[in-house]
């Protein structure tokens, strides 16, 4: 039987507002006369969704240009100021907050620095608070034109439960946190305010993906190299609704085993490649072959002494140990992204980070050249690798275009007041019936 098409007026509607934002985010300033061919609508569709926008604020004239014989034509943009994200990262050495408006400028930021054994949940939560009050008020946003808060945090993320989304951080011990749940309890905002939690590679990929080094590319992965290592892998970008929209993908790519009976990860597992390629036990490593950090120095400090080491700006002698130690990390990070390429076979592959952004320009050739000899010729061949263009606050731009991407996805509404669901609540009735049956 032929399958009867769903769609409703307002879903074309609305697929027709995403379809006008998207191009004008991405590729504008542009006409309405170029809209209607960059899009795909009619011109009397355009002219409805462009008055539409325009009417809810959310365009705004850019400028005239000439054209060819005929009247000058207005140039169209989306209107940074229509509406405030916050991104958020809960990364490994810092808790880092951002307001920015659609255009991604920065309107203020604020960081919480952890220590080693920082990952307490409560304490998080708290930073997270404190930060959104504070980059609130220094920007002087109000609560009403966010569209969201979008936080990228390690480990899985498990969405749909009854109190929003819960993160799995195995390796800093969170075990089931309801972190959506959590953060209504306690950041100020209003009680409909929505939260996009999701892994932090993956917001890194995001990011890359729709302003880096990812822009243009179909399939691509993304790699998190910080403390430990994560990865994002886009395929088919083109396809997506959105440009280069992440997938669900291998953010746990730190876990896969890369020697068996090897090191202990901190997940607790033996030889997953962030035993030999995060930044933590990377030190480990160097530490046990002799290398010493200063004292007191946190883990950012002891990279850049590590790399010191190696590679010394005073016409020294580089250390043979740290040499050693970061080659053996090239070597490791190389195979484990060659494992993406035989998987995969993205055409590029971006190294970002704040360890791989400060180790990159050192590693960049051996990783390339360990990546290509432990990958089949075919996708190795039509691999690049290269760094990351956004920065080690990559993460924190990825975080807030989760809320962004759902606004555009519906249409520049914002999202329906989100509402925990109790126990029993929402459920079909054949669900407690069969759950109570007992076996006779």
């Amino acid at each position: 039987m032929a399958e009867h098409n769903r769609r409703t007026v307002r879903d074309l509607r609305r697929g027709n507002r995403t379809a006008v934002l998207q191009r004008l985010y991405f590729d504008g300033p542009m006409s309405r006369q170029a809209l209607g061919p960059a899009t795909g609508l009619s011109s009397g569709s355009v002219s409805n969704v462009v008055a539409e926008l325009t009417a809810d604020g959310l365009l705004q004239e850019a400028g005239i240009v000439e054209s060819d014989g005929g009247r000058p034509r207005t140039l169209l943009r989306v209107a940074p100021g229509a509406g405030r994200l916050i991104g958020v990262d809960v990364g490994e050495t810092k808790v880092r907050v951002e307001a920015f408006d659609l255009a991604m400028e920065e309107l203020a930021r604020t960081e919480r620095l952890l220590s080693h054994d920082g990952y307490d949940v409560d304490l998080i939560v708290r930073h997270i608070a404190d930060g959104v009050a504070e980059v609130m008020d220094e920007a002087g946003i109000d609560p009403e034109t966010l569209l969201g808060v979008g936080v990228g945090v390690p480990g899985i993320v498990e969405g749909g439960t009854p109190r929003g989304a819960v993160v799995h951080g195995q390796t800093i011990g969170w075990d089931a946190v309801p972190l959506e749940h959590l953060l209504r309890g306690a950041v100020d905002l209003p009680e409909g305010t929505s939260y996009y939690i999701d892994n932090g590679a993956k917001a890194l990929g995001q990011a890359e993906m729709w302003f880096g080094g990812g822009r243009g590319a179909r399939d691509a992965a993304i790699v998190l190299f910080g403390s430990g290592v994560g990865a994002c892998i886009v395929t088919g970008g083109a396809v997506s609704a959105l440009p280069g929209r992440p997938h669900d993908s291998p953010g746990e790519w730190g876990h896969l085993t890369v020697s068996v009976r090897g090191r202990r990860c901190r997940c607790g597992a033996l030889g997953c490649l962030e035993a030999y390629a995060g930044s933590e036990a990377l030190l480990e490593r160097w530490q046990e072959a002799g290398g010493r950090l200063p004292e007191g120095a946190s883990e950012e400090a002891g990279v850049t002494a590590l790399l010191a080491a190696a590679q010394p700006q005073d016409g020294a002698r580089p250390d043979p140990v740290a040499v050693a130690v970061l080659d053996e990390t090239a070597e490791y990070l190389g195979a484990g992204i060659s494992d993406l390429i035989n998987l995969f076979g993205p055409e590029r592959v971006l190294i970002g980070g704040w360890a791989g952004l400060q180790l990159g320009p050192y590693l960049l050739p051996k990783v390339r050249t360990y990546a290509r000899d432990y990958s089949l010729k075919h996708p190795a061949a039509r691999v690049t690798i290269e760094l990351g263009r956004l920065g080690p606050d990559a993460v924190t731009v990825g975080a807030a275009t989760l809320p962004l991407a759902d606004f555009f996805a519906r249409g520049g509404r914002r999202a329906e007041p989100a509402r925990e669901t109790g126990e029993g609540e929402g459920t079909p009735d054949w669900e407690g019936v069969i759950g109570n049956r007992v076996p006779r």
